[in-house]
């Protein structure tokens, strides 16, 4: 490292910190936070982008640290929890350690709920969960089931099940429920067609959305598997039910996705909400990584 001293990290993963080789995916993930770099050096700070396994940061040196892209923590979830418990106490995260912890672990849908937030049905399954797979999907009573870890992004070990394919996945659902929680939803139908809505809330304020799809043939909305982004106008009620679902994250988190869809009366219900690494898509609406700067100066005043 230089000797710069540096005021805000933005926190992502080894491969993107000055990659010598890029491509697409990459070149977005530079750009996305490239952006919020600049919006925030224009308030004077000196930004740096850094691993968050970096083990010769001084975390000490940072007003704040924002989780960007660090798409590598649920693959290394133990090493990433034991940083957190490590740098907590040398640095203030963005958000806040307490929402962090929380969010990572889907059991929150729980708690949206019980404040009124409608969700997607959902049916937890906890470790060392004794029935199988096929017990547990037919209990639920829905017909076709998307299974996946209480901890988990990017797709991974996602799956779609039928009641004729149940069986084909007992062993893969064994081998996980030995370690982690899992979770079960009804297939939402819409997302086939009408895909899935991502309201952008920062500082309790709509800033803005984006339309997801996935390819034909998939359900899945990620640009991973192929899905595509779009422009996307949201409706005041869209953009209340937004905002409502981030004023229940308390404290108000500075920056929240809310991933929506449409269940099977046209109603809105939340999928996901993202506190931690969610992508917030900056590129197709650089306005928002100035509000996310201007809500991230405020904190680092209020500190003084």
């Amino acid at each position: 490292m230089s000797s710069i001293n540096y005021d805000i990290a933005l926190l992502t993963e080894s491969k993107y910190v000055d990659p010598i080789e890029t491509d697409w995916y990459i070149d977005q993930v530079l750009k996305e936070d490239g952006l919020v770099k600049a919006e925030l050096e224009k308030f004077g700070y000196n930004v740096l982008i850094v691993d968050w396994a970096d083990k010769s940061i001084d975390w000490t040196q940072f007003k704040v640290c924002i989780f960007r892209t660090i798409w590598d923590y649920f693959h290394r979830f133990e090493e990433f929890s034991a940083w957190l418990e490590k740098v907590k106490t040398k640095t203030q995260f963005v958000n806040t350690i307490d929402q962090i912890i929380w969010n990572v672990d889907k059991h929150y849908l729980k708690d949206l709920d019980k404040k009124g937030i409608p969700i997607v049905d959902t049916v937890f399954i906890e470790v060392m969960d004794k029935r199988s797979l096929v017990e547990i999907v037919r209990s639920s009573g829905w017909k076709k089931v998307v299974l996946k870890p209480c901890v988990s992004g990017g797709g991974r070990h996602t799956y779609l099940l039928t009641d004729d394919s149940i069986e084909a996945y007992e062993e893969i659902f064994s081998d996980l429920i030995r370690n982690e929680s899992m979770m079960i939803q009804p297939f939402v139908e819409s997302i086939t067609d009408k895909g899935e809505v991502s309201h952008i809330v920062i500082a309790g304020n709509y800033a803005h959305s984006i339309l997801k799809l996935a390819k034909k043939g998939d359900y899945r909305v990620q640009d991973d598997f192929g899905g595509s982004v779009h422009e996307y106008t949201a409706s005041e009620q869209e953009i209340e039910f937004a905002e409502n679902a981030a004023k229940a994250c308390q404290p108000l988190p500075s920056y929240a996705r809310i991933d929506v869809v449409w269940g099977a009366s046209s109603e809105l219900l939340i999928g996901e909400v993202e506190l931690i690494e969610p992508e917030l898509w900056f590129r197709n609406y650089p306005k928002s990584a100035e509000l996310l700067a201007i809500e991230i100066q405020s904190q680092i005043k209020a500190q003084v």
